[in-house]
């Protein structure tokens, strides 16, 4: 084998490589975030806390849809204040003013960033998709608790106010929702 064949090889070698390891980035990055809490990614708690401190937290709830997005969503409530390691229960309000079944998914976040490992989520509506009847409006809750750990973070002591945000989007239907949906063009009777 001659050089310039070494070199070739050497180089798809290393452009396999890079291929590889942009398709390991994402899982990697989501896994880095949600460990973490980097970006404002929240944790997810399989039960409450068994520590709630005397210190209390103010948690702002925000919702927005993507571009297209038909439904109207919005927070039950704007805010809540509970004591670190309180569970808390929050409710979204989600409508579909359309005349066929719209599915969506919600992403989230919480701000500041300090706060998002500590911001645990028991149950979430934004665990799975969400699928609304023409018509509909459903209330989704979402329990959490802030991890009394926080108070001990060398950011995270200083967070007073946490802001829950939400943005949904539409996404496929389920199979089995998709051949119920009438075909387009068509008027639900």
């Amino acid at each position: 084998m001659n050089a310039q064949q070494k070199t070739a090889l050497r180089l798809a070698g290393v452009a396999v490589v890079m291929c590889g390891l942009s398709f390991a980035a994402v899982p990697f990055y989501d896994w880095f975030c949600r460990v973490t809490g980097f970006a404002g990614t929240t944790a997810r708690a399989e039960s409450a806390s068994d520590t709630v401190l005397d210190r209390e937290i103010t948690v702002r709830f925000d919702a927005s849809l993507d571009k297209g997005m038909p439904w109207t969503f919005k927070p039950a409530q704007r805010q809540m204040t509970l004591k670190i390691g309180e569970t808390g229960l929050a409710f979204y309000e989600a409508s579909n003013p359309t005349d066929k079944p719209i599915a969506g998914t919600a992403t989230y976040n919480v701000a500041p960033d300090a706060a998002g490992g500590f911001f645990a989520k028991i149950d979430c509506f934004c665990f799975t998709q969400q699928v609304l009847q023409p018509g509909e409006t459903v209330q989704m809750p979402v329990t959490f608790y802030v991890d009394p750990a926080m108070v001990d973070d060398r950011e995270g002591k200083f967070v007073n106010h946490i802001t829950l945000s939400y943005t949904f989007y539409q996404t496929d239907l389920p199979q089995e929702q998709a051949a119920l949906a009438p075909a387009k063009g068509s008027t639900l009777q």
